[in-house]
């Protein structure tokens, strides 16, 4: 961890790094001091660092330690590895109950009692309260919005979100956004993680990329500039617009590094591309800058509107080159004049 935390350093590198430990992150975390050190964070789940005494031993040497550090500590309970002697427990009061609630009812209650247990048993040892976080693990979205809204209801600590095994590809993305989306909303969690299967040799950085658009398409952030496109319909004539509003994303995506740098501010840019002139015009005029493209027994020529206004036409075969050369200029007249300005 030291090395890797110094060559990321190096590389400009600043997002804290995180520690996730099962089973004996105490013996590790003790036996490599200099680990303990370089992490900002441990992340631990207090369904799975002992049993019975051993438990609360386990558990409160790694707390003593991220006190010790300074460290901050996520408490993650999750729906698969449940404290089971804390659910067993309220399985029977619940059975003894006159007005019994389902099993997954009293499964969401363990889950929040576990984690809220475990944080007032980590400031007693001595964790400071904002430097724990909470965050209660579940595979299913009503029981995710259920069970943070009951650690949202009942403690102030900061929560840490995510739907844990949400799946692969499209169902992963919906399920997440979905559950993540509703409380995000209503103003309930402080970090996020989106949890996606990858396929065979995919790309694991697709989860960050869902997290960073969940949080800007919602408003709360921005990462980079926002490409609005039409789906296409029977009066687009081609896959130009399509073609032109991958390029200019992948583009996008591809300059955001060196952009950051050069242009502060960059990610606030909107860009739409539209396939006809029915609602291109319109979402154009609301873009930063954008291009209606002609649709069907329309005249070939695509309108630019550049801050609401339209600026030019664009004609010929370097429609799509044309339009990037247009996107490029408004970037460095914007935000380049900023920087120099504020230089």
């Amino acid at each position: 961890m030291p090395q890797i935390r110094d060559q990321l350093a190096r590389r400009g590198v600043t997002v804290p790094l995180v520690g996730d430990f099962h089973y004996i992150g105490h013996k590790l975390l003790a036996d490599h001091p200099a680990c303990a050190q370089a992490l900002d964070k441990y992340r631990i789940n207090p369904g799975n660092v002992g049993f019975r005494d051993k438990k609360d031993r386990q558990f409160g040497a790694i707390v003593e330690l991220a006190a010790r550090h300074g460290k901050a500590v996520r408490i993650g309970a999750n729906w698969g590895s449940l404290d089971q002697e804390l659910l067993t427990a309220l399985m029977d009061e619940n059975a003894r109950s006159d007005r019994p609630l389902d099993a997954r009812a009293v499964t969401r209650e363990a889950m929040v009692r576990s984690a809220l247990y475990s944080a007032e048993r980590a400031q007693e040892i001595g964790l400071a309260k904002d430097r724990i976080i909470l965050s209660a693990k579940v595979s299913a979205v009503q029981d995710l919005i259920a069970v943070y809204r009951m650690l949202a209801a009942r403690a102030d600590y900061a929560l840490h979100l995510g739907l844990t095994e949400a799946g692969m590809g499209s169902k992963g993305i919906v399920a997440s956004s979905a559950a993540m989306g509703i409380l995000l909303q209503e103003g309930i969690g402080d970090t996020i993680r989106v949890s996606l299967t990858p396929e065979p040799g995919g790309d694991r950085t697709l989860e960050v990329k869902v997290a960073q658009e969940l949080l800007q398409t919602m408003g709360f952030r921005t990462f980079v500039p926002l490409v609005a496109a039409c789906p296409g319909c029977g009066r687009t004539t081609s896959t130009v617009f399509q073609e032109l509003a991958r390029d200019i994303q992948t583009w996008i995506s591809t300059s955001m590094p060196g952009w950051r740098e050069r242009y502060p501010g960059v990610e606030a840019l909107n860009v739409a591309v539209m396939g006809c002139i029915v609602n291109g015009p319109g979402e154009s005029k609301h873009a930063d800058i954008g291009i209606s493209l002609p649709g069907t027994g329309e005249t070939p020529a695509a309108p630019v509107f550049i801050d609401g206004q339209k600026a030019m036409t664009l004609r010929g075969a370097t429609i799509a080159s044309d339009f990037q050369s247009i996107v490029a200029d408004y970037i460095e007249r914007r935000w380049g004049a900023a920087k120099s300005a504020a230089e």
